[in-house]
Protein backbone atom coordinates (compact mmCIF):
# COMPACT_ATOMS: atom_id res chain seq x y z
CA UNK A 1 0.00 0.00 0.00
CA UNK A 2 1.24 3.21 -1.00
CA UNK A 3 1.25 6.47 0.76
CA UNK A 4 0.83 8.69 -2.24
CA UNK A 5 -1.70 8.17 -4.68
CA UNK A 6 -0.28 8.78 -8.22
CA UNK A 7 -1.28 12.01 -9.81
CA UNK A 8 -4.38 11.20 -12.46
CA UNK A 9 -4.49 14.83 -13.85
CA UNK A 10 -0.45 15.86 -14.34
CA UNK A 11 -1.36 18.08 -17.66
CA UNK A 12 -0.48 22.15 -17.31
CA UNK A 13 -3.09 24.23 -16.11
CA UNK A 14 -2.58 27.95 -17.04
CA UNK A 15 -5.55 28.89 -14.49
CA UNK A 16 -4.14 27.33 -11.60
CA UNK A 17 -1.70 29.88 -9.36
CA UNK A 18 1.69 28.36 -7.97
CA UNK A 19 2.50 29.68 -4.29
CA UNK A 20 5.69 29.86 -2.09
CA UNK A 21 4.02 30.79 0.89
CA UNK A 22 5.99 32.69 3.70
CA UNK A 23 8.06 30.51 5.83
CA UNK A 24 9.41 28.76 2.63
CA UNK A 25 12.86 29.10 1.53
CA UNK A 26 13.98 28.13 -2.01
CA UNK A 27 17.83 28.35 -3.39
CA UNK A 28 18.09 27.56 -6.88
CA UNK A 29 16.39 29.17 -9.90
CA UNK A 30 12.70 29.31 -10.35
CA UNK A 31 10.42 28.39 -13.80
CA UNK A 32 6.81 28.75 -14.35
CA UNK A 33 5.05 28.42 -17.30
CA UNK A 34 2.11 29.86 -15.59
CA UNK A 35 1.38 32.63 -12.61
CA UNK A 36 3.50 32.49 -9.57
CA UNK A 37 2.65 33.96 -6.12
CA UNK A 38 6.09 34.25 -3.79
CA UNK A 39 5.28 35.21 0.04
CA UNK A 40 8.89 33.52 0.95
CA UNK A 41 12.83 33.46 0.00
CA UNK A 42 14.06 32.81 -2.73
CA UNK A 43 17.64 33.18 -3.70
CA UNK A 44 18.12 32.60 -7.43
CA UNK A 45 17.01 33.55 -10.57
CA UNK A 46 12.83 33.69 -11.51
CA UNK A 47 11.60 33.19 -14.61
CA UNK A 48 7.63 33.46 -15.40
CA UNK A 49 5.62 33.27 -18.67
CA UNK A 50 2.86 34.88 -17.12
CA UNK A 51 2.29 37.12 -13.78
CA UNK A 52 4.96 37.07 -11.03
CA UNK A 53 3.21 38.56 -7.63
CA UNK A 54 5.96 39.40 -5.00
CA UNK A 55 4.14 39.58 -1.61
CA UNK A 56 5.28 42.01 1.64
CA UNK A 57 7.25 39.00 3.26
CA UNK A 58 9.10 38.15 0.14
CA UNK A 59 12.40 38.08 -0.39
CA UNK A 60 14.40 37.68 -3.59
CA UNK A 61 17.75 37.70 -4.22
CA UNK A 62 18.25 36.85 -8.05
CA UNK A 63 17.37 38.58 -11.34
CA UNK A 64 13.53 38.19 -12.14
CA UNK A 65 11.90 37.79 -15.80
CA UNK A 66 8.30 37.99 -16.45
CA UNK A 67 5.56 39.09 -18.86
CA UNK A 68 3.62 41.04 -15.77
CA UNK A 69 4.65 41.51 -12.38
CA UNK A 70 3.83 43.01 -9.08
CA UNK A 71 6.04 43.73 -6.08
CA UNK A 72 5.78 44.57 -2.59
CA UNK A 73 8.63 42.84 -1.21
CA UNK A 74 12.40 43.03 -1.06
CA UNK A 75 14.39 42.15 -4.24
CA UNK A 76 18.28 42.27 -4.51
CA UNK A 77 18.75 41.78 -8.16
CA UNK A 78 17.50 43.30 -11.84
CA UNK A 79 14.20 42.55 -13.22
CA UNK A 80 12.82 42.87 -16.86
CA UNK A 81 9.08 42.74 -17.67
CA UNK A 82 8.10 42.76 -21.00
CA UNK A 83 4.68 44.40 -20.10
CA UNK A 84 3.34 45.64 -16.61
CA UNK A 85 5.94 46.36 -13.91
CA UNK A 86 4.30 47.74 -10.52
CA UNK A 87 5.90 48.56 -7.16
CA UNK A 88 3.95 48.94 -4.35
CA UNK A 89 4.67 51.02 -1.60
CA UNK A 90 5.88 48.36 0.62
CA UNK A 91 8.74 47.21 -1.97
CA UNK A 92 12.31 47.85 -1.68
CA UNK A 93 14.13 47.33 -5.05
CA UNK A 94 18.11 47.24 -5.52
CA UNK A 95 19.13 46.76 -9.09
CA UNK A 96 17.94 47.76 -12.59
CA UNK A 97 14.89 47.20 -14.33
CA UNK A 98 13.55 46.90 -17.40
CA UNK A 99 9.46 47.16 -18.79
CA UNK A 100 7.30 48.59 -21.22
CA UNK A 101 4.68 49.45 -18.47
CA UNK A 102 5.84 51.24 -14.65
CA UNK A 103 3.88 52.47 -11.86
CA UNK A 104 6.00 52.89 -8.82
CA UNK A 105 3.19 53.92 -6.14
CA UNK A 106 5.01 56.71 -3.27
CA UNK A 107 6.50 54.79 -0.70
CA UNK A 108 8.47 52.16 -2.47
CA UNK A 109 12.32 51.82 -2.14
CA UNK A 110 13.95 51.97 -5.89
CA UNK A 111 17.77 52.16 -6.20
CA UNK A 112 18.73 51.59 -9.39
CA UNK A 113 18.48 52.15 -13.14
CA UNK A 114 15.30 52.03 -15.21
CA UNK A 115 14.46 51.13 -19.36
CA UNK A 116 11.17 51.53 -20.72
CA UNK A 117 10.82 49.60 -23.61
CA UNK A 118 8.55 51.51 -26.53
CA UNK A 119 5.20 49.79 -27.21
CA UNK A 120 5.31 49.86 -30.97
CA UNK A 121 4.93 53.20 -32.38
CA UNK A 122 7.70 53.23 -34.96
CA UNK A 123 9.73 56.00 -35.63
CA UNK A 124 9.26 55.74 -39.12
CA UNK A 125 5.46 56.73 -38.88
CA UNK A 126 7.03 60.64 -38.47
CA UNK A 127 9.78 60.70 -39.98
CA UNK A 128 7.81 62.16 -43.36
CA UNK A 129 5.83 64.39 -41.65
CA UNK A 130 6.98 67.92 -41.18
CA UNK A 131 7.51 69.11 -37.51
CA UNK A 132 4.63 71.81 -36.69
CA UNK A 133 4.46 74.39 -34.34
CA UNK A 134 2.42 73.80 -31.78
CA UNK A 135 -0.83 75.25 -31.29
CA UNK A 136 -1.29 78.25 -28.87
CA UNK A 137 -3.68 77.14 -26.26
CA UNK A 138 -5.05 79.90 -23.65
CA UNK A 139 -7.38 79.16 -20.57
CA UNK A 140 -10.19 82.14 -21.59
CA UNK A 141 -10.24 84.82 -19.12
CA UNK A 142 -13.59 85.58 -17.43
CA UNK A 143 -14.53 89.17 -16.85
CA UNK A 144 -14.48 89.95 -12.91
CA UNK A 145 -17.51 90.90 -11.43
CA UNK A 146 -17.73 94.60 -11.12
Amino acid sequence: MSLFKAAKNTSFNPQEINILNAGTRIQGDLNSEGDLRVDGAVQGNIVVKTKLVLGQSSSIKGNITAQNCDISGLVNGNIKVNELLIIKASAQINGDISCSKLIIEAGASFNGNSAMKSMGVSAELFSGSKAQKPLETKAPVLAEPA
